[in-house]
């Protein structure tokens, strides 16, 4: 049974991006445009890792893993942040708000994969 991906990111081109590499790798993949329609797609389906941009309207991605991570029923999914920010600032608040890990954009699809898989096992 192949793993499901939720992707969280505003930009309609990364979101095809991620979801190419990521059907491509065998993966399912369901996606949300920003934090807040993040935790709607939540509340109806049980991803096994999820992929969050950091900067996007209405919520950032602070925010939307600070809510996945209130939710008991989502607080062991691995959390991956994927953006264009790469301070160690920044890295360390996505990590106290709950992430799992970091990747910088532009993202290598492979690199990308075998990181998925790493936290997904």
């Amino acid at each position: 049974m192949s793993k499901t991906i939720l992707t969280v990111d505003d930009s309609r081109t990364m979101r095809d991006m991620l979801r190419m590499a990521l059907v491509d790798a065998g993966f399912q993949v369901i996606q949300a445009e920003d934090g807040v329609h993040g935790l709607e797609v939540l509340a109806g389906e049980a991803p096994d890792v999820i992929v969050t941009d950091i900067n996007m309207p209405r919520m950032d991605g602070y925010g939307f893993i600070e809510g996945v991570r209130a939710d008991p029923r989502h607080r062991a999914i691995p959390i991956l942040v994927l953006t264009t920010e790469s301070s160690l600032e920044k890295k360390t608040r996505a990590r106290d708000a709950g992430a799992t890990g970091w990747i910088v954009k532009p993202f290598n699809p492979e690199k990308l994969v075998d990181a998925i898989r790493r936290v997904a096992a």
